[in-house]
């Protein structure tokens, strides 16, 4: 059984039901849609968590498909902001207490807005990280809508 994540314990304290899918760490491939094909899920059901500044909004997140894009200016658009740019890598452990290809909406130091991609409400379960490279959540997406307070939105480049 794999050790609880802070994100995990969220979704326990909410009362929410996930599963965690667990999967071999490949460090050359941290990349969204080699996470789906280790998970056995379609990559536009996997989703990825992107770490983004605000001109306006400071830090957020922008949960999109695994093979997808997030559209810079949609999301400023969602988020009232005039510009978006991704967070520097080197930003992205101080900003959440994450490390890439473990980014998780649920359970950063602080509580970022959450923009979470509509193509999401296709899908019965998508899943997302869980906080750790290695571990993902399948959940249903009203339920992290639910615990991320996540507003749902086209951000991606179709």
């Amino acid at each position: 059984m794999p050790k609880k994540t802070n994100a995990a314990r969220i979704l326990d304290d909410l009362g929410i039901e996930y599963k965690l899918i667990e999967y071999a760490v490949d460090e050359e491939h941290l990349d969204g849609v080699h996470v789906a094909q280790e998970v056995g899920l379609p990559a536009e059901q996997v989703f990825k968590t992107l770490c983004v500044h605000g001109d306006k909004n400071s830090v957020l997140f922008a949960v999109i498909p695994a093979n997808g894009e997030v559209d810079l200016k949609k999301l400023a658009r969602a988020s009232g902001n005039k510009r978006c740019e991704l967070v520097a890598l080197k930003e992205l452990l101080p900003l959440t207490g994450y490390i890439r290809g473990g980014c998780s909406p649920l359970g950063a130091k602080k509580a970022y807005p959450v923009y979470l991609d509509e193509t999401c409400i296709l899908f019965e379960q998508i899943a997302i990280s869980a906080g750790q490279r290695g571990l993902q959540f399948l959940i249903k997406p009203d339920d992290l809508i639910k615990a991320t307070k996540a507003t749902v939105e086209e951000i991606c480049n179709s």
